[in-house]
Formats: C-alpha cells, structure tokens, sequence
C-alpha cells in the first residue's frame, strides 16, 4: 500500500466494517435503535448501532469457534472497530454495546484509550470516499440526480446541517464551484454511451483525488517509512473533507430525503417485526439464536436476541419475515 499499512488489516476493516448494517440500511438502523430503547415494547436492550453489532457478528454470533465468533486475532478485530468506544450518555455513534465490553476491553488491551489505528482510519477515509461517489453516480444513473440542475444553495445547507456544522457556507460554495470547474465534471447526462463514459470517468477521478490527497498530506507529515498500528495518524486535509461532504449531501438533497415517506414504511416493518418476534418468542427465531433466548433472564436481554435476528436480514428478509409474522398475524 502507498503507507506501508498493513494490507490485510486494512482489507479486514474494509470488509467487515458494514456487516452489522441491518435491512434498509442507515434507515433500519434507525429503526433498531428506537425498538432497542424501547419503541417496541418490551424494555430498553442498550440501543442499537451497526457499528457495534459488526463487532457482536465478528466475536459472538458467528460460529467459527464458539463462544469466539470468527476467532480473529486482536490486530484484525481493532482495525474494525470504527468507534471504539461504549454508547455515549448523550447519545451518538459507538462501537460496542455493555454486553460485549469484556472482548472489547480484550481488544483494547484495557486501554480507555480512544485512539484508532491508522488502518481503521483508512477503511473510515475509503468508506466516505466510497458511498459519497457511488451514491452520486447511482442517482445519476437512476435519473434522480440531473447535473445540470443541481441546486446549490440546498447542497451547502444541506452539507452544513449534516455533515459540516459550523462551517462558513462561503467556503463550501467556494469547495462546489472548485470541483464542478474540472474538466472532467459531468455536466449532462441522458444515458446514452457518451454520458456514461463522462459519468464513469467522473467517478474515477473523484476517488483518485479523495484518496491521492489524504496519502500525499499523511506523506507529507510522516515521511516515505511503513505506517502501521499506532505509530501514525491518518491525515485528510480539509479542503478535501469538504469536497467529500459536498458530494454526500448532493445524494441526501436528491435521493434520501424525497423518500421519506416509504423510509416510514420500512421502519414500521422493522418495529411490527420485532415486536411479532418478541410475542412469539423462542418457536419463531432462527435455531442458532434460540439458546440466547432460553438463557436470557430479562425482556431486555431477550429483545438484543431479537434485534440480532432482524438485524442479520435483508431487505427481501425482513419483507418475507413480516408477511408471515405480522401480515398473516
């Protein structure tokens, strides 16, 4: 790799990083998060997080080795926590629900530290790069984005209300106006092979500047030895942060907010499913899931069983699931 990053731990993180994702994506987390604290029912379980339930697939509900889920070593296993750290009292984004904290607390060697390794935050870096660009190219391709009617003024505020809060909204229209002034900007789209070339080319270029401008300032730092672990940080100049931001919230303005609507549908799903699961008990949960549900001495502990089961489907799942659940009910 271009920092002499351990490879592997970098690919681990990558790839593991979005296992704990639940059907319906960031909107079925949200969903999970409300049933885990309560919506449904049945007690508060701690909350719900993807992040945190990645690091719960990868140590326990996996069955490599019992008892260790996929059995991986400490290295890899950190390189994947995301957020290392407990839910905050406030609320926020955290890596390990209360009843995983004794292989946390493994992992992290018992540091309180809350620090991550240079390969965490490179899978972190990847993982905006990756969905800021691709999220564009797909409301491209699916005609929910036209690039020659982009509205800048609801870009910048959007980008300001999500991403960048507090950053002068000068600055981000100066970010907008330095990206769609390339020559490589797609400026028209209408599906035909030229405009899909641009688009694609697009794609490639955003990424190449993403990433070459994080390894070129993280360089420029540290100097041309191998960063690995602990003994470097993960440098993105914030010219480039911003120009990541700009390109998330044209898909926020475009694509997520206008389906609103069917994002309450699918988290009505998620909250009738767990609470037909959690009725229905131990008869209707997957066999590998029945034992924690027999061990479970609270609603509680057994609403996470619950919330392991839903989270584990997909969208078509989840869908099946409740037909038979809570539409034949």
């Amino acid at each position: 790799m271009a920092l002499g990053t351990d490879a592997d731990l970098v690919d681990a993180a990558c790839l593991a990083h979005d296992l704990g994702h639940p059907p319906f994506g960031h909107n079925g987390e949200q969903a999970l998060n409300e049933a885990a604290h309560g919506a449904a029912g049945f007690g508060d379980c701690g909350g719900f997080e993807g992040n945190a339930q990645s690091l719960r697939l990868l140590t326990r509900l996996e069955t490599k080795v019992p008892g260790a889920g996929l059995n991986l070593t400490r290295a890899t296993l950190d390189a994947a926590c995301k957020y290392p750290w407990p839910r905050p009292e406030g609320g926020g984004k955290f890596g390990v629900y209360a009843d995983d904290l004794p292989v946390f607390t493994w992992i992290r060697d018992g540091s309180a530290d809350v620090r991550r390794p240079i390969e965490t935050r490179v899978m972190d870096w990847a993982d905006d790069v990756a969905y800021s660009v691709h999220d564009f190219e797909d409301g491209v391709e699916a005609g929910r984005i036209d690039p020659q009617t982009l509205d800048v003024d609801a870009i910048v505020a959007v980008a300001r209300e999500v991403y960048l809060p507090g950053t002068a909204a000068d600055t981000l229209r100066a970010a907008w106006t330095r990206l769609v002034a390339e020559p490589w900007w797609t400026r028209r789209y209408d599906g035909g092979p030229a405009s899909s070339a641009s688009l694609k080319g697009m794609t490639s270029e955003l990424i190449g500047r993403f990433s070459a401008a994080a390894v070129l300032a993280t360089r420029e730092r540290y100097g041309d030895g191998d960063l690995e672990r602990y003994g470097a940080e993960f440098v993105v100049p914030a010219d480039v942060r911003i120009e990541c931001a700009l390109m998330k919230a044209v898909a926020v303005h475009y694509v997520m907010r206008p389906r609103e609507t069917f994002h309450d549908s699918q988290r009505s799903v998620v909250h009738e499913l767990v609470g037909a699961l959690m009725q229905r008990g131990e008869p209707a949960l997957e066999p590998l899931l029945r034992p924690a549900w027999r061990e479970a001495a609270s609603d509680a502990e057994r609403l996470r069983v619950v919330i392991d089961q839903v989270a584990g489907l997909t969208d078509a799942g989840a869908m099946d699931q409740h037909a038979r659940l809570v539409g034949g009910a």
